[in-house]
């Protein structure tokens, strides 16, 4: 019989700190079975940072879980860092985890932006990973950062209302400039502010219905700092993807299978990207949540990202 929810809570059984280099040290955990099958959870934003809550995507008898928070995010050093934070760095770092762990090959677990750092290093990486289960599907593109930064105030005006009205009327013709000048700036008493007002934006927008709970773990310092100041980074820089984009090189994983989960009413991350991944990827299955957004943690998501990793463990 399917699961109906997310595994009960459980600790780890290895933390640590890896030296990247002079400037970054990564977080990671494993949890669940160290003789299981390896999962990689990769955690969205980029700089969002990972929680004990994404162990309970996996059944601990079955899996080893290997969560790691990316450069700048969540425990790793330095918070926020954007020295040497690209993502072709994220993607060796991934690899100097892998050989770590001594382990040949793991499914990737990755939803928003873990989605697009799970295709990025599986391209790089296809003998590296066994499958894929990718939620709220985001492919850095130009129109999906647009859309982010102005199309959700057409669903949520108010929130987004709010978001452009903490800068000032002349920083308003470059929303993302402004704000990524702030956020990069060193005085906290301008920075925190404006990864708040970031930050909380994202997160009124990630639920079907108001999540008020969601809204005060976006708000929170360390998070809001990490997920902001690095996300505008990326956004600046067009996630440091190529040219050609992820939709280009899905030649090289066309045979890697995967289960991708949407949320039907997903604002942050709308479903056509979900659709646009699947026309390309013919190993894939989409399933489309109907009363959901873009959270993980809403219900409907939750259950089909747990059928579908359960899905790999039955053989698919």
């Amino acid at each position: 019989m399917p699961r109906g929810d997310l595994f009960p809570e459980i600790g780890t059984y290895e933390t640590g700190y890896l030296p990247l280099s002079e400037r970054h040290v990564m977080y990671y955990e494993q949890a669940g079975n160290p003789r299981g099958r390896p999962a990689l959870f990769l955690h969205g934003g980029p700089g969002a940072g990972a929680g004990a809550v994404h162990r309970r995507f996996f059944d601990p008898s079955v899996w080893r879980i290997i969560i790691f928070d990316q450069r700048g995010a969540g425990r790793s050093r330095p918070l926020g860092g954007l020295s040497d934070n690209t993502t072709p760095h994220l993607v060796a770092d991934i690899e100097i985890l892998r050989r770590h762990l001594g382990i040949q090959q793991w499914l990737l677990f990755g939803g928003s932006w873990g989605s697009t750092l799970a295709l990025a290093y599986a391209q790089a990486h296809p003998e590296r990973v066994s499958g894929c289960v990718l939620r709220g599907v985001f492919l850095g593109r130009q129109q999906e950062v647009d859309w982010f930064l102005h199309g959700m105030g057409t669903v949520f005006p108010d929130a987004h209302a709010d978001f452009i009205g903490f800068l000032t009327e002349g920083e308003r013709g470059d929303v993302l400039g402004a704000y990524l000048r702030r956020l990069t700036n060193p005085d906290p008493a301008v920075h925190l502010p404006a990864a708040r007002a970031w930050s909380i934006y994202e997160g009124t927008c990630s639920t079907l219905l108001p999540s008020p709970e969601t809204v005060n773990a976006f708000a929170q310092d360390r998070t809001a700092l990490g997920l902001a100041r690095i996300e505008a980074y990326y956004f600046a820089h067009d996630l440091f993807l190529p040219p050609e984009g992820l939709l280009g090189r899905m030649h090289r994983i066309a045979h890697i299978p995967a289960e991708i989960v949407q949320g039907r009413y997903d604002m942050v991350c709308p479903a056509k990207t979900a659709f646009d991944l699947v026309e390309a990827w013919p190993n894939a299955r989409l399933t489309v949540v109907p009363d959901a957004g873009h959270s993980a943690l809403e219900a409907g998501i939750r259950r089909a990202l747990v059928a579908s990793v359960e899905r790999f463990h039955g053989g698919r």
